[in-house]
């Protein structure tokens, strides 16, 4: 594809040499004469390669329109700028690179020497979004690679209950929808959707006959269980590249009343992102057959969980997970 260069001058002699320039050097070129002209032309056209402005013009000077361009849509605000400048001065040159200049080019330019360096700077820019797509594509290798080995995890930590195959993978998906309807971001989205899959991964130190003893739990038996979250904080606080994964599995039985466990936290004081994956646990907890009880009715758990509200839930998420349940919102899992 040939770069195209967008040149902005108040004066003609020198956009029209710019032109020429450029255009005869195999590039594409489009001039205009101020920076007003620049903001127009970026409402109803593609970001070019680069552009080359000169600093003092009538009404706003370069500066100021660098100022502008930060605030356009993706594109235009990351087109690099050479700056066209008659002045030789270290102020202007300061000022200009520390609103992202790329470059200064001397006017009057010789036209060899503005085709070099034109040409340079579109080579570097061409590199350096090579570079960055190597490193996004990396980056989503690895985070892809990360979320095979969380759901490996969950598989294992599922598959020491005979009653609760997929239950992480589902506590890890209804949380993911809170937090969307709550207002999360994607990213946020995500991050909420991993602490779901490793919620439970604090019963990889629990007794495999007391996680599939049928019946009731005796109270020592009940006591080795609430060693889960603490455990799995422990466990997934050694992740450092991602310290948020250790609060959904750490206080995910923590109470809004402060009656939970294992520290006792209550209210705002219990990471929000625990709070959700707590209803969505409670909510696949009560639809699920256990060892000691079939799965309940989906009226009687909505009822639950409605009872729950400011006691054992945060209202607000309590009052999502019922939105759900009425519109019969849950995917296949």
């Amino acid at each position: 594809m040939i770069p195209q260069i967008v040149v902005v001058d108040d004066d003609p002699i020198i956009l029209k040499k710019a032109w020429n320039t450029l255009t005869s050097s195999g590039l594409k070129a489009v001039v205009l004469k101020s920076g007003k002209a620049l903001l127009e032309y970026t409402q109803e056209n593609p970001a070019p390669d680069l552009i080359l402005m000169d600093i003092s013009m009538p009404e706003m000077d370069g500066f100021e329109v660098v100022k502008e361009l930060k605030k356009c849509e993706a594109g235009w605000r990351d087109t690099p700028v050479i700056f066209l400048t008659g002045n030789e001065d270290e102020d202007t040159e300061t000022k200009g690179l520390s609103l992202g200049a790329m470059d200064f080019i001397r006017k009057p330019f010789v036209a060899s020497v503005l085709v070099l360096r034109v040409k340079h700077a579109v080579e570097l820019i061409r590199l350096q979004r090579n570079l960055e797509g190597m490193v996004e594509e990396k980056t989503r290798e690895n985070e892809n690679l990360f979320l095979h080995v969380v759901e490996s995890l969950a598989d294992a930590i599922d598959a020491k209950d005979n009653y609760t195959k997929g239950h992480s993978g589902r506590v890890a998906i209804y949380s993911k929808e809170i937090a969307k309807r709550y207002g999360y971001d994607e990213k946020h989205q995500e991050q909420i959707f991993m602490m779901g899959l490793l919620h439970d991964v604090g019963k990889i130190g629990v007794p495999d006959e007391v996680i599939n003893k049928p019946g009731r739990l005796t109270d020592e038996e009940f006591a080795k269980i609430k060693k889960h979250p603490g455990i799995g904080g422990k466990i997934l606080g050694n992740i450092k590249e991602m310290p948020s994964l250790a609060a959904g599995a750490k206080w995910h039985h923590e109470r809004y009343d402060g009656k939970g466990y294992p520290e006792g936290l209550a209210g705002d004081d219990i990471p929000e992102e625990a709070r959700i994956i707590a209803v969505a646990d409670a909510y696949d907890a009560m639809t699920s057959t256990r060892s000691y009880r079939g799965a309940l009715p989906v009226e009687v758990v909505r009822g639950e969980i409605e009872k729950g509200k400011g006691s054992q839930f945060d209202p607000k998420f309590a009052d999502i997970m019922i939105e759900m349940i009425d519109e019969g919102a849950f995917p296949d899992v």
